[in-house]
Order: C-alpha cells, then structure tokens, then sequence
C-alpha cells in the first residue's frame, strides 16, 4: 500500500511540474476564444497516438464561452466513411485567466488545459495534462481560424511541444478534411 501511495504521489507530481512551466496567454479573453476553430496540429506522448497518427486529419472545434467563464468545447471530425466523430466537453475555469480544468467520461481522464498563445484572429496554441489511473500524458493542439497557417505559427507549436518532451515523430499536422455536415 504505501509504495502504491508513493508511486501516484510521483506521478501527480510530475505532472504538476510539468503543468507549471506552462503558463496562460498573458491577458487573456475568453470572449476572444468564442467560435470556430480548425485542428491543424496534435502532438503527445500518449501511446495511442503512434497507432493512429497516420488516419489523423483535420477537424473542427466550436468553443462557446459561458457567462460564468467557463468554456464548452464541440469537435467534429470527418471519418473516412463519411460518418461523423463527435465530442463535447465542459471545462471549468480556474482563478487564472486561461487556464480550464475538465473531465472525459469517455476516456476517462482528468483534464488541466493551458490556452498558452493565442491570436484570437489567427491561432491558439493549448496545452493539456491528461491523467487516468494515476498516469499523465500531455497533449498540444494548435488550432486555427482557417485551415491554413504561416510557417511561424507551425515552427512555434513544433518547438512548443518539443519543450514540452513530445517526440518530434509525436507532432503531427494534421492534412485538410471536409467538414462535417
């Protein structure tokens, strides 16, 4: 028992140390947030990704501020049957500006999420702390207002994410899908 205690002390706590390198996007609005977004990069080091990265394409993300500060999150994703993935996620503000904290019955993961960079015409960079079970994985989307980004903007989510020790093989951008009716 108290080694079982002490391993998931470990665990929580680098995933803490990883969580609070990554800071929110100074000044940040909510409102700045609200509407449609395209998914253009992924990285993480979860397992799973290395299986699934090459079927991986484009989708879309609504966020929807609620007046409370809070943010509600809709993905669509179009499958190469022509049928549509979907999820929905509520995440609860924290005390700091950015920074959102959400549960997936689906996966059944405890979410932290940073909103790290954002340009709220052009792009947002968000960072996630995935923990299930006592393990964490971390996960960066860069997202954008239209399908297509400068080189910039992808080298600073490519080197955002080789920070945060996703393997460069692990950082995907993702090739243009239609949307979901």
């Amino acid at each position: 028992m108290p080694t079982t205690v002490l391993g998931l002390l470990g665990v929580l706590l680098c995933a803490l140390a990883v969580t609070s390198e990554v800071t929110p996007q100074t000044d940040f609005d909510i409102k700045g947030v609200a509407g449609k977004w395209y998914l253009i990069g992924f990285a993480t080091n979860a397992e799973w990704f290395v299986s699934r990265k090459a079927h991986m394409k484009m989708g879309i993300a609504m966020l929807t501020p609620t007046d409370e500060g809070d943010l509600e999150m809709a993905y669509s994703s179009l499958k190469t049957d022509g049928t549509c993935w979907r999820m929905n996620h509520f995440a609860q503000k924290s005390d700091a500006p950015g920074i959102f904290s959400f549960r997936s019955d689906r996966w059944e993961t405890d979410n932290h999420m940073v909103i790290v960079d954002v340009k709220y015409d052009e792009f947002a960079l968000i960072h996630t702390v995935k923990t299930k079970a006592g393990s964490s994985t971390v996960l960066d989307k860069l997202y954008g207002r239209t399908p297509d980004l400068s080189q910039d903007v992808l080298d600073k989510f490519t080197a955002f994410s080789l920070e945060q020790g996703i393997l460069s093989e692990n950082i995907a951008l993702l090739p243009k899908n239609d949307e979901c009716p």
